[in-house]
């Protein structure tokens, strides 16, 4: 059964998300969006973007999960330490995304998916013996089952890239989730050591992966492509000016990266700021 809290960050996401749907300014000033977020320390972006949904059929698959899985987290660690739980895996879920997008100024996403993954491997964590059941499902599907094909769509997402969900922050969120909750009840350990291998190992092993050679990782996917594309195709000359932008940004980002948004010059600033604009 479902909390009080879960239930209001369940309004909450519906309220949010309806507004987005119907407001594409709304949308588009609390996405999450790297040029922002680092360019003009958009940081409410984070946590906003992570009450927006692409569409409903991605609010509702969220919803559900959080519906699932949310009962057995609050019940055990309170309605605090359950929000606890899941801003920080939102956060956690974000923060990975944004490193790894670090220098793709025009990667952009939305989705509680960070939060509500952090949500799914906590419970997990916390009752591996649970299960889950569909409408459409004749037998029920034990919760780390559905776990690990949590990861596997994840990384299924992540490679192919071709919507505004934020996959990376699946495997972040998860990983954050699981381990907020073993932090706060370091028994889980002991306790459940198997059930928690089997679903955190693939995770960590591939946002290791990930960090370590990402081309390795993107080489089907259609956003990776759209940055590392051949420039002279029909349209050679758009697309050339295009890729010459976005590799002004990408260094742009990557210096204020390294020594802050203080260090630009107005030209800079000018360039990150043309750049936004022409992208809402």
């Amino acid at each position: 059964m479902m909390g009080t809290i879960a239930v209001l960050l369940l309004i909450a996401n519906f309220f949010i998300s309806y507004r987005g749907f119907n407001d594409r300014r709304f949308y588009e000033k609390y996405r999450f969006r790297v040029a922002e977020i680092l360019g003009y320390r958009e940081y409410i972006r984070l946590i906003s973007s992570g009450f927006l949904h692409v569409n409903w059929m991605h609010l509702i698959l969220n919803m559900l999960s959080l519906v699932f899985f949310s009962g057995p987290v609050e019940g055990f660690f309170g309605p605090i330490r359950f929000l606890v739980i899941y801003f920080a895996s939102l956060l956690g879920g974000d923060l990975l995304s944004l490193f790894i997008h670090r220098r793709h100024g025009d990667y952009s996403s939305v989705g509680s998916s960070g939060a509500v993954s952090g949500i799914i491997f906590a419970s997990i964590a916390l009752v591996p013996g649970m299960t889950i059941g569909f409408f459409f499902i004749p037998l029920p599907i034990p919760a780390w089952l559905y776990g690990l094909a949590y990861i596997l769509y994840s990384i299924y997402g992540i490679r192919s890239k071709q919507d505004n969900i934020g996959h990376e922050s699946h495997l972040g969120g998860a990983l954050i989730g699981m381990l907020a909750a073993i932090a706060m009840y370091p028994a889980l350990l002991s306790e459940n050591l198997v059930t928690i291998l089997l679903i955190g190992l693939p995770a960590l092993a591939f946002i290791i992966m990930i960090i370590a050679k990402p081309h390795a990782l993107f080489v089907d996917n259609l956003f990776y492509k759209k940055h590392h594309g051949d420039a002279f195709s029909v349209d050679h000359k758009y697309n050339l000016d295009k890729q010459q932008l976005q590799n002004e940004v990408d260094r742009i980002l990557d210096k204020i990266n390294r020594s802050g948004m203080k260090s630009l010059t107005e030209k800079e600033k000018q360039v990150l700021k043309s750049y936004s604009e022409g992208k809402r």
